[in-house]
């Protein structure tokens, strides 16, 4: 184990998920904004990861922010494996005892957070939107919804250290990459294997999904119940080619079989940050538009007037998205000369 220098107060600490890192950024993004929490906390925001041969990935939160790294590497730590990796976090927070632990709130994260938070009997706040130090007494205030997600309410964990919650990929914007960055890294000796542990994990093969880049986009188009069908949904994919976006959609698409669940756009769906938005039939409930809030520039159609989704777009158009899009799409096609040859006011039937 390393000896360090104990900054003035308890650390914030971001786990380190490097599994497919190059695509899944949430570490990064936590940290970034793990980078503030722990300026209004006077201490310094560090990454807690675990591996074998993990130099590469040290290396990157250093150079994405991170003030200092915690690091148990050991052969047995090579592949993810829930139990193990709990047993190793907890035992890293207990020497050490940071204020504060953010896990990306992945399929992983939602299943790796709470064993932590169990074997720590501390408080675990989930898919948090936001994350903020209140000034009067240092508490850390974990945004999250609630009753189903018509509600955001705010949670503290008075007593119990660290105050842990799980954030989802897209909630906040990471980092520039600073090659010059530098940070001190703390190895700390690697919890044994398990005895008589009846798993062992020999080989990982990524599960091969068609590629959904809603988080990066930076053209999305969206789609609600009002948008009625198979059919319109269908519209909504071609407009999103002519602008090269990515389509997404709200819940009740989802239920509706008109998008899969992976592009569901939500509180408990993914977070999106795109230049701009398009949202089409969407009413605008609570648990979507906290989704979609870090968005640059928001366009909404919607035949309600009173739709709350106006309240948020920066563009607001009353009318009926399965009469506007055929015509926005031929539009689109007209400018760009292109030929495709479709009946859009199928959509209607």
């Amino acid at each position: 184990m390393t000896e360090r220098t104990t900054p003035p107060n308890p650390e914030v600490w971001v786990f380190g998920d490097h599994r497919d890192y190059f695509k899944n950024r949430v570490t990064l993004e936590l940290l970034a904004h793990g980078r503030s929490l722990a300026e209004a906390l006077d201490t310094r925001c560090a990454v807690a990861v675990l591996g074998h041969r993990i130099e590469t990935y040290i290396m990157e939160y250093i150079a994405h922010g991170a003030q200092a790294v915690y690091a148990m590497t050991a052969p047995h730590l090579a592949h993810f494996k829930v139990t193990t990796y709990a047993r190793a976090l907890v035992e890293m927070v207990r020497i050490y005892r940071p204020s504060v632990l953010l896990i990306g709130g992945t399929d992983f994260g939602m299943e790796f957070a709470p064993r932590v938070a169990k074997q720590l009997e501390t408080g675990l706040s989930a898919d948090c939107v936001e994350l903020r130090v209140d000034p009067t007494n240092g508490a850390l205030v974990q945004t999250a919804p609630a009753f189903g997600g018509r509600l955001l309410v705010d949670v503290i964990t008075p007593d119990r250290r660290p105050q842990m919650a799980t954030v989802r990929p897209g909630i906040f914007q990471e980092r520039p990459h600073d090659p010059e960055a530098t940070a001190p890294v703390f190895y700390v000796d690697p919890v044994p294997l398990e005895e008589n542990d009846p798993l062992e994990v020999l080989e990982v093969e990524p599960l091969q999904e068609e590629e959904c880049s809603l988080e990066e986009a930076q053209v999305v188009v969206s789609g609600g119940r009002g948008m009625g069908s198979d059919q319109g949904f269908s519209l909504l994919h071609r407009l999103a080619r002519l602008l090269g976006g990515e389509v997404g959609g709200t819940r009740p698409a989802v239920i509706q079989g008109w998008i899969p669940k992976e592009r569901m756009i939500g509180q408990t769906g993914r977070a999106v940050r795109p230049k701009v938005l398009l949202t089409f039939g969407t009413s605008g409930a609570l648990q979507y538009t906290a989704a979609i809030r870090r968005t640059e520039f928001i366009i909404a159609v919607d035949r309600d007037p009173d739709a709350p989704i106006f309240r948020t777009a920066d563009l607001g158009v009353v009318g009926d998205a399965l009469d506007i899009l055929p015509r926005l799409i031929r539009a689109l096609e007209a400018r760009k000369g292109t030929k495709e040859v479709s009946d859009a006011e199928s959509a209607r039937g």
